[in-house]
């Protein structure tokens, strides 16, 4: 006598399923701004005239708003874009095309990430809650900016550089000009190193006119962009340490990034793609060990060397 097929349960199901969605999202990505996020919220404490140390509940409430927000950002590029990911080689083994989640999946991957930045938001303060949707907003509609302008490198590093204003907001309830000239310093980063990414896509680009700054003035001209881009990144942080007196710690932290970011722009001049990929996954090291520099520098008080 034969037995129907066992089928698991739908908790099983999704937890199945739970690998798939993490890896549509690239969740490891996270390690790219999300430390920038908490250089933000350490120093906007710190200005406050605290230790750097928010305490528990704005930590947890902003990495959940981080976590959410990018959720419902990802989520809604993968789904966008779906079209060109299934058409060109590099991104065909992405979820969606390649069949492994449908669309409405992820869809609802955007809706609880959606749900989670405005719960997070909302506990923070009203400042937080009134700007959520305007963020929310613009993480889903970059996704169409390679449709219309090769600025859209630019235009996803700025999505990116939320973080540390959005945390520092998270912290004080208010926005001064300090962590918007942190959001500069990020968004010329991440549109640095975006552009440098984008370069691997040069030929599907030019033939399926999807924009890019390297589609539209070639691989070379794009690397000397990045290079101008991340020249920018590297001077905004000097100016952020000097305008809010850090110690020595946090200038550490800079001089270690200025040598990851030389390093990264010689890894990729001659336009190799294994060389881009890996200088692509390289700029974690930056926001991390910066991060670390800058919770020490806020943390240890330390005299000597500069005249503050």
């Amino acid at each position: 006598m034969q037995t129907a097929p066992a089928h698991p349960g739908p908790f099983r199901f999704i937890a199945g399923k739970i690998p798939h969605y993490l890896n549509a999202i690239n969740v490891s990505e996270s390690l790219f701004a999300m430390p920038f996020g908490y250089i933000g919220m350490v120093l906007a404490s710190h200005y406050s005239g605290g230790s750097g140390w928010p305490g528990w509940h704005i930590l947890i409430w902003i990495t959940l708003a981080f976590l959410g927000v990018r959720t419902l950002g990802m989520s809604a590029n993968r789904i966008i874009n779906a079209r060109e990911d299934a058409q060109n080689p590099r991104t065909a083994g992405r979820h969606i095309p390649a069949g492994i989640l449908k669309p409405l999946e992820v869809g609802g991957m955007a809706t609880v990430g959606a749900a989670i930045f405005f719960v997070a938001a909302w506990q923070l303060n009203p400042l937080a809650l009134m700007l959520a949707p305007v963020a929310a907003a613009y993480v889903i509609l970059y996704s169409f900016a390679k449709y219309y302008t090769w600025l859209c490198s630019l235009m996803l590093g700025l999505a990116l550089s939320i973080a540390p204003s959005g945390a520092w907001i998270g912290v004080t309830g208010e926005l001064i000009w300090q962590p918007v000239l942190l959001t500069f310093a990020v968004a010329m980063w991440a549109g640095g190193f975006e552009t440098i990414y984008g370069s691997l896509d040069y030929d599907f680009d030019r033939a399926n006119r999807i924009n890019s700054i390297a589609s539209r003035f070639g691989v070379r001209k794009a690397i000397r962009t990045t290079r101008v881009l991340h020249s920018l990144a590297a001077a905004a942080l000097l100016a952020l340490g000097i305008w809010m007196e850090l110690n020595v710690f946090y200038f550490m932290g800079w001089a270690v990034a200025v040598v990851l970011l030389i390093y990264e722009n010689n890894l990729v001049k001659g336009g190799e793609p294994a060389k881009v990929g890996k200088a692509f996954g390289f700029n974690k090291y930056i926001s991390t060990q910066l991060l670390a520099f800058t919770i020490l520098a806020v943390a240890l008080p330390f005299e000597g060397f500069l005249p503050w």
